[in-house]
């Protein structure tokens, strides 16, 4: 059997797969145009699938995607064809889940709002600018700034996608005491954190319900353009919207005029419609709003989790064993 490898990969990445399916002939092709010429004879790909390539391609029965998402890989001929695609889902999980917490304890604890204090050198309690610390009589007594700073065992968590990352994401917000809430096409269970996924059908329910809306769903047609207008009328006043998911869930004017008319009380954001986010944009202002550059899957533990990930699933091809990751191609995940 031969995999061809397209674009071609460095070479302690392909001894490492020459390594986990010895018997297994591998190419690693520069050009496109050799690709073509190899990929009539081969049964397995990892790269970037062209419509090209794959019109070339005889024998293909297995696809490689080199990344988790697949808006920007599949193309209307790979999604009919017959070839098994599988794709690197599960190997960002427990790093974007950091992130998200991230996230949730600067928004509950206003932690953003005092690092740009910092930088402007002020003391001032959010709630109460003007409010002087008294260690005898202040907890006693409920002030506006205990109001300002969320206690996060009396706070909702809803997650829209409870794959790998959703739940992932739930485990960490449970062990901080939050209670989790969570839709999903294919409704499942976290044992004890959540009892009952709901179907995206109760999507509304968990808006109403929710102080933080975590969307960690993947882009297909479904969710493209999810979160409008509407949506953003049925979550709570006080409640934060966090973004790790796809940009083009979220349509930003919406969230801007949901932000600038106190619809919902702020927004963490690490991936946006258009990247980089121009300049001119209002979201850049907004001092309720926390902006990272789509980097909430950044950590060193991800590439060698890639490489694992990759030779495990090239063994398993070798040895004719059932692959990890398959995609539902019509469902885009």
């Amino acid at each position: 059997m031969l995999l061809l490898i397209y674009p071609a990969i460095d070479t302690q990445r392909l001894q490492a797969i020459q390594a986990a399916a010895p018997t297994l002939q591998i190419m690693n092709i520069e050009s496109e145009q050799q690709a073509q010429q190899v990929i009539q004879k081969a049964d397995a790909f990892y790269g970037k699938m062209t419509p090209e390539l794959l019109s070339q391609a005889d024998k293909l029965q297995w696809i490689q995607s080199p990344t988790a998402s697949l808006e920007h890989y599949l193309f209307p001929e790979l999604i009919e064809h017959p070839v098994i695609l599988t794709n690197m889902r599960g190997i960002f999980s427990d790093v974007i889940a950091d992130h998200v917490m991230g996230y949730v304890l600067m928004l509950a604890r206003n932690l953003h709002l005092y690092r740009d204090q910092q930088q402007q050198k002020c003391w001032a309690p959010v709630g109460n600018e003007s409010a002087k610390t008294d260690f005898i009589q202040s907890p006693g007594t409920l002030t506006p700034v205990d109001k300002t700073h969320r206690h996060l065992s009396d706070c909702i968590m809803g997650i829209i996608g409870v794959g790998a990352i959703g739940s992932e994401i739930a485990c960490r917000a449970s062990a901080f005491g939050m209670k989790i809430l969570g839709v999903d096409p294919h409704p499942c269970s976290i044992p004890e954190v959540l009892k009952n996924c709901w179907p995206v059908s109760k999507l509304d329910e968990l808006l109403k319900q929710s102080d933080f809306v975590v969307i960690a769903a993947p882009h297909t047609p479904e969710t493209e353009q999810l979160f409008d207008r509407e949506l953003f009328e049925q979550m709570k006043p006080n409640s934060f919207l966090i973004n790790i998911g796809r940009g083009a869930i979220v349509k930003l004017d919406d969230l801007v005029d949901a932000l600038t008319n106190n619809r919902i009380a702020g927004a963490a954001l690490d991936v946006f419609e258009e990247e980089p986010l121009p300049s001119s944009h209002p979201l850049w202002k907004m001092k309720n709003v926390i902006i990272t550059p789509h980097i909430a899957a950044a950590s060193p533990r991800v590439s060698e989790r890639h490489l694992e990930l990759l030779c495990e699933n090239v063994r398993r091809f070798s040895n004719q064993e059932d692959l990890l990751n398959r995609v539902d191609k019509e469902s885009w995940y």
